[in-house]
């Protein structure tokens, strides 16, 4: 909404700052982490009047979170959600299809994560939503956005793959294209909700990856650097940077009521949508396995609960003292702390990793 003000930079020289992609992209920040911190406690307070005991802890998790847990509200999310929206809506280009397409997977798997913690809250059950019923309505949406992704990209094969440290193969999936991002999408979602299990474990890491796909966004946007790093130029991506710098301030302004001990659970309303929004930022960029390895933490978690039940099912046994990871390190003895910071350093690392193959091509 405020870059419309840039075409009146003529009559108002300074008007002009609301152009430059930069200036947006921090006002973004700031204005989303402002508005966590302004409307956050009033959100807790209301969530806490409507919840009496709090987000529902699992009996089969970790004895200690029923006493440390209980009674901590959850949908958080909403604050995120109202941060992102609102921030994304003031400072980005909204003639900018692919702006659109990524609020709408946000906004859209936080309805369906909100809808389970609500169940959840009401029936006092960590049951919430049926999977088959909360995958297969994400799977609509995955599936819609990404056709229409497809349908608005331009100067580069649209259901092409970008392979990482290979500056010239775009692998075209043709019709394949549409579930694999879909598919893309739904696991980046999942991947978030399940490493969400401590206080402020998934946040950082969601934060992490956003920074990197914010600088992804920013150069393959823009065609001189997208033809200086040698990378895929993808028209019109620059704009994402605004969307991910929402996620980051959001992030921050959640994060300091999520910090040990948390005062609100961002719950799957908050998981489902940042994962879904990562997801749909790797398609839109073409950087879907950069993704995998920027958020590496989140696949290293939803693979140790799928290698937990196949283990379990073929064999009667448990590779892990208890999924996801974190929770299989905290039947170690690890402090919660301890855990939640060494991930963060993982996190990092792999950041590292995935901002690496711009250039080592």
């Amino acid at each position: 909404m405020l870059y419309w003000l840039s075409n009146f930079s003529g009559d108002f020289a300074p008007l002009n700052l609301f152009r430059y992609l930069t200036f947006r992209t921090g006002g973004a920040v700031v204005t989303a982490m402002v508005i966590a911190f302004v409307f956050g406690p009033a959100i807790i307070r209301w969530l806490k009047s409507h919840q009496a005991t709090g987000q529902p802890i699992r009996k089969d998790g970790p004895q200690s979170h029923l006493l440390t847990k209980q009674g901590t509200p959850t949908m958080g999310g909403m604050m995120m959600l109202l941060a992102i929206a609102v921030s994304t809506l003031l400072w980005a280009d909204l003639s900018n299809h692919y702006i659109w397409a990524v609020l709408a997977v946000t906004m859209g798997f936080g309805a369906i994560g909100f809808a389970d913690d609500y169940l959840k809250v009401t029936k006092k059950h960590s049951g919430g939503l049926p999977a088959r019923v909360k995958l297969s309505l994400e799977a609509i949406i995955a599936v819609a956005v990404a056709i229409w992704i497809v349908n608005v990209t331009t100067d580069i094969n649209p259901t092409g793959l970008a392979l990482p440290f290979f500056k010239d193969i775009l692998i075209d999936l043709g019709w394949f294209y549409i579930p694999f991002a879909a598919f893309i999408m739904v696991g980046a979602s999942n991947s978030v909700n399940l490493t969400d299990g401590l206080d402020g474990l998934a946040i950082v890491p969601v934060m992490i990856c956003a920074g990197v796909f914010l600088v992804i966004s920013y150069l393959i946007g823009n065609i001189f650097f997208a033809e200086y790093l040698q990378v895929h130029f993808v028209r019109g991506t620059g704009e994402l940077a605004v969307f991910c710098g929402t996620i980051i301030g959001a992030g921050l302004g959640f994060l300091w009521f999520n910090a040990p001990p948390a005062m609100v659970f961002m719950g799957d309303t908050g998981s489902l949508a940042m994962g879904g929004a990562l997801g749909a930022v790797s398609v839109v960029t073409k950087h879907e396995i950069v993704l995998g390895i920027t958020g590496g933490l989140f696949v290293l978690e939803t693979v140790s609960v799928i290698v937990q039940v196949v283990s379990f099912k073929l064999t009667g046994r448990r590779v892990f003292r208890m999924a996801p990871l974190h929770h299989h390190f905290e039947q170690k003895g690890w402090a919660e702390p301890t855990i939640v910071i060494r991930f963060w350093i993982i996190a990092c690392i792999l950041a590292i990793v995935g901002l690496s193959t711009l250039k080592l091509r």
